[in-house]
């Protein structure tokens, strides 16, 4: 993809976190934000006129949530999707939901002192838009959860 820019759609209900980001992205030279939207309703009639390449998502919006949209992604019209938000710290259950439902790179907002993290967290951010763009969804397939390992019955000399 030299010539091409990657476009980027967000999804975020963070007014502020939608701005820091279009920024961040946009001053890249390879990336283009082709929307920006407040939830995953509104993003829906986004992609009814363009599709983008990577979608930003956050998990826990208004009117729908996250893993629901990204699992309507995938089934519909599997896009590379980065999953940002502070419900996705390493080992949580939405992070393992989100992964088992086809995000391909996530990244943990903090809490508190969002904007300056997003600022600081620029480089993370636009390297995981790219490694998202440049994944193939579509021979992912449905991902499981590991199952659940339990140790075999204990031998005795008896």
């Amino acid at each position: 993809m030299p010539n091409k820019k990657i476009s980027v759609l967000l999804v975020d209900d963070s007014a502020v976190v939608r701005q820091v980001l279009v920024a961040i992205l946009n001053d890249t030279p390879d990336i283009h934000v082709m929307g920006a939207a407040s939830d995953p309703i509104f993003a829906m009639s986004k992609l009814a006129q363009e599709w983008p390449d990577v979608i930003v998502l956050d998990v826990e919006m208004p009117r729908m949530d996250g893993i629901t949209f990204l699992k309507k992604i995938m089934s519909e019209r599997p896009t590379p999707v980065v999953i940002c938000s502070s419900l996705t710290q390493k080992g949580a259950e939405t992070s393992l939901q989100a992964l088992s439902a086809g995000a391909v790179e996530i990244i943990t907002k903090p809490t508190t002192g969002l904007k300056n993290f997003l600022i600081d967290s620029a480089a993370e951010l636009v390297a995981a838009v790219r490694a998202a763009a440049n994944s193939n969804v579509r021979n992912l397939g449905k991902r499981t959860a590991a199952p659940v390992l339990t140790p075999a019955s204990k031998l005795t000399a008896d």
